[in-house]
């Protein structure tokens, strides 16, 4: 008989906030009830005072999101724990980790970086279990030189294989159909370079205003928010070479390869970047005050709530490429998606009337996972009159919510879903010269109304 694998404790570090309760929690319980026969343990840390009954009702709250009954999930509720301490404690810290056993360990960092780093300090001193794992929240650091500091401290507490840095956007199955498009298919496989490509579009525009994170937007903005964690991986995904399998070590070797090619778009930010911040307006029947008057919120920083960038993947598949990558809040029209705009044909025939502006493409939904291929063919009716149709797929729910995948792969030490600490650094480097002419001021900080599309003239056509 098969010796079951032991129990593994996941010990939340900031288990009071927002994170633990709407997104990490939920994640663990579709994948425990996906796969019950996993054994889990959850420790929750803070600095919060909770009771253990309140401890235990927040956690079957979260998992009630995604069991209603939690009857699935009961015996992970009973078996959970909650400490109030003090992570920068070294003998608080101490005692929590040690409380955990010498069983398998994920640490998970739901903190902010500066505070994370500090855990990691006082780690080393830490006698930790064999099997230790740290998952660690972007953004890992907060310029390349914090993040190669932040790399070279957690190497100390641990090994590399060892470090989980976690983009959940990796943990969508949409994001993940990129490489099924990529490399699964007889059609687009062939034309996927600058060959047949003209331009790429990754967009994320949301209808959402800061929800309360002030506290974290008004420090971050649009640009390091997602541009350069979520939407750069993104962008790695989709312009990776060829890979022999889908293992952790070489998807991840193809992603660095990518992110090391990219530049900002003809050496200049000023001409390939442009941010923009929401004044007031609506959002249905909501209203919305002026970005600067968000409760939280110093005018002072200059936040961007609109970022736009276009890069550059220089390297011999996509020379010649740009690809856009934009992201922001109070938009009026949410879009979530990655935009393939082909090439033209080298010859149409004289004779076809109707032959528009716009070219065929592929469009993959983030958000639904929908895929839809636009194609210029006959029109109805005049055979010589051209029109565009789209031909439309959906992929079915993914049986895990993205914080459960990503966290499945964490359990089991597979760090496919996870970035790289070269790559980290390379994600910052690629938006430096940005964030530094911004800083500069000389890309202009442009206005639209919370509930509109955003500047105008923004996207191309």
């Amino acid at each position: 008989m098969a010796t079951p694998p032991p129990r593994t404790t996941v010990l939340i570090l900031g288990a009071g906030g927002d994170l633990t309760h709407r997104l990490l929690l939920p994640g663990l319980a579709s994948l425990l009830v996906a796969e019950p026969s996993r054994d889990v343990r959850v420790v929750g840390a803070d600095r919060t005072e909770l009771t253990q009954a309140q401890w235990q009702d927040r956690v079957s709250d979260a998992f009630a999101t995604v069991d209603p009954t939690a009857t699935l999930l009961s015996a992970v509720v009973k078996d959970t724990a909650y400490l109030t301490t003090d992570v920068l404690d070294p003998d608080g810290l101490g005692e929590l980790v040690a409380s955990c056993g010498d069983g398998p360990l994920v640490i998970f960092f739901a903190l902010p970086p500066h505070i994370s780093m500090k855990v990691c300090e006082l780690l080393r001193d830490i006698h930790l279990p064999e099997v230790t794992r740290l998952a660690l929240e972007k953004p890992f650091g907060t310029d390349r030189a914090s993040a190669a500091a932040f790399n070279t401290l957690l190497h100390q507490v641990v090994d590399e294989d060892q470090v989980f840095r976690i983009d959940h956007f990796l943990g969508q199955a949409a994001v993940l159909n990129l490489i099924g498009l990529r490399f699964a298919n007889r059609l687009l496989q062939p034309v996927w370079s600058s060959e047949h490509i003209e331009r790429v579009e990754i967009v994320y525009d949301e209808d959402l205003t800061l929800e309360g994170r002030a506290g974290y937007y008004d420090h971050a903005g649009a640009l390091r928010d997602m541009i350069q964690s979520h939407l750069l991986q993104v962008l790695a995904l989709f312009a990776l070479e060829s890979i022999a399998t889908l293992d952790a070590r070489e998807l991840r070797d193809q992603k660095t390869q990518v992110l090391r090619a990219t530049t900002v778009w003809g050496g200049s930010p000023e001409r390939s970047s442009r941010r923009a911040r929401y004044t007031s307006g609506a959002l249905g029947r909501r209203t919305i005050p002026d970005y600067v008057h968000e409760e939280g919120v110093d005018p002072a920083r200059g936040t961007e709530t609109l970022a736009e960038v276009t890069l550059a993947v220089e390297n011999n598949r996509w020379a010649g490429v740009p690809f856009l990558l934009r992201s922001g809040k109070s938009l009026g029209i949410p879009r979530k998606d990655v935009v393939v705009h082909f090439r033209d044909v080298a010859h149409l025939p004289a004779g076809f009337t109707g032959a528009g502006s716009h070219t065929d493409r592929l469009v993959l939904d983030l958000k639904t996972g929908a895929v839809s291929l636009t194609l210029t063919m006959n029109a109805e009716g005049d055979p010589f009159d051209l029109e565009q149709k789209a031909l439309t797929a959906t992929l079915a729910p993914a049986d895990l919510l993205p914080y459960g995948e990503v966290l499945a792969h964490i359990l089991d030490g597979d760090q496919l879903l996870t970035v790289r600490g070269d790559a980290a650094e390379e994600c910052w480097r690629i938006v430096e010269p940005v964030l530094r002419a911004w800083a500069e001021g000389t890309v202009p900080m442009e206005t639209y109304a919370a509930g509109s599309a955003g500047p105008d003239g923004w996207l191309p056509g």
